[in-house]
């Protein structure tokens, strides 16, 4: 059975992005580092310190499927036709886009059937849900496993944040079961109770 995750890179107050959807302050991690780490779709690739290249691998090497919203699809261009991950992507969304690349999967009738379509691609492997309202959307779904967070030692003050409100809060989250040090990042492993 597939565990559903999200996973995202943070900022210490909460944020995912500055108000104008800018990740410079949150991804200068992905850059930092000495070991580099190859993606795909024309992606370059990543190059982050030991601990964070032993975390981005095992990732990849367990993702079977993304799961994504429109917003998230458009502002990265649908990764140009491939994820970085190498993974079939479901995109939920009210409105197909134009010309869908192959492996691209639209669904338009809920989040439910994407995660469950991505969750038999996967098999034993991983579902990665990526955009702050698809990871909410599967929150107040109830399903999602797990949230990882790539916490950068910035404070925007403002900006888009991971999660806004949701419907079921409080909502609880066990003790971090695994945290990593990285070089200008720490990730945070939380399962979903």
């Amino acid at each position: 059975m597939a565990t559903v995750i999200t996973e995202m890179t943070m900022s210490l107050d909460g944020y995912v992005a500055d108000p104008s959807d800018g990740v410079e302050e949150l991804f200068g991690w992905y850059g930092n580092g000495s070991v580099e780490i190859p993606t795909v779709g024309g992606m370059p690739p990543f190059r982050v310190s030991e601990a964070s290249a032993a975390h981005i691998r095992e990732t990849m090497d367990a993702v079977g499927a993304m799961v994504t919203g429109r917003r998230l699809y458009d502002i990265t261009h649908g990764w140009e036709g491939r994820h970085p991950f190498d993974a079939p992507v479901w995109l939920v969304t009210h409105e197909a886009p134009a010309d869908p690349p192959p492996g691209l999967t639209v669904v338009t009738d809920g989040i439910e059937k994407a995660v469950g379509e991505a969750a038999a691609a996967a098999g034993d492997g991983v579902v990665g849900v990526g955009g702050g309202l698809t990871a909410q959307s599967c929150l107040e779904a109830g399903l999602l496993d797990e949230i990882r967070i790539n916490l950068v030692p910035v404070l925007l003050g403002e900006g888009i944040p991971f999660f806004a409100g949701p419907s079921t809060a409080p909502v609880r989250l066990d003790d971090p079961y695994r945290v990593i040090q990285g070089t200008g990042v720490t990730h945070l492993y939380y399962r979903v109770r």
